[in-house]
């Protein structure tokens, strides 16, 4: 903890040192307050995702060790250490999405995003970004919705029995929305 004569000892902006005060003010004491913790921090931030330096202060401020919440972060597929995209897109890979399809899903998302060859030697495990920042293509190992397989989120909106055609709607939505703003 900081105290009022010690100076700052990092680079995170006074409004970004204040609000991350009021969340874990807030969460003090609660079960799993870490986890919320990260998880309001993360939403907070424009590009949706955990700068390295807001973590080393959470570290601080909470006296827990950076290493800990280093594997949390790591640990849950819900955080992210690099930047994001404005639209967010979690392909399954999953047994059964993956016997019904989700990799032709992916295959075809990532190449109408103009990401094909990105992350083909771990198909797997992929997190990528688009140049223009709209969009993050992930995958995840399941969603636990096996009997609506193949699933899809986008945006935190889970679809199930997923189609080419049903994801390219969902794409141009998207994409219709973001023209009107």
């Amino acid at each position: 903890m900081q105290t009022l004569e010690s100076p700052p000892t990092t680079t995170l902006p006074k409004v970004d040192r204040e609000f991350v005060d009021r969340i874990i003010a807030d969460q003090h004491g609660r079960p799993g307050s870490l986890l919320g913790i990260l998880e309001k921090v993360q939403e907070h931030h424009a590009n949706k995702y955990l700068p390295r330096e807001m973590l080393k202060y959470i570290a601080t401020e909470t006296d827990i060790p950076l290493a800990q919440i280093f594997s949390v972060v790591t640990f849950y597929a819900l955080f992210n250490l690099e930047p994001q995209g404005k639209n967010t897109i979690c392909v399954c890979r999953g047994t059964a999405c993956h016997t019904r399809g989700s990799r032709d899903l992916l295959e075809g998302l990532m190449l109408e995003m103009g990401l094909h060859g990105v992350g083909e030697d771990n198909a797997d495990k992929i997190a990528v970004t688009t140049v223009d920042g709209k969009f993050t293509v992930r995958t995840v190992a399941c969603f636990g919705q096996c009997a609506l397989a193949p699933v899809v989120e986008v945006n935190h909106n889970i679809y199930g029995h997923m189609n080419e055609m049903a994801l390219h709607r969902e794409l141009e939505a998207l994409d219709k929305e973001a023209r009107k703003k």
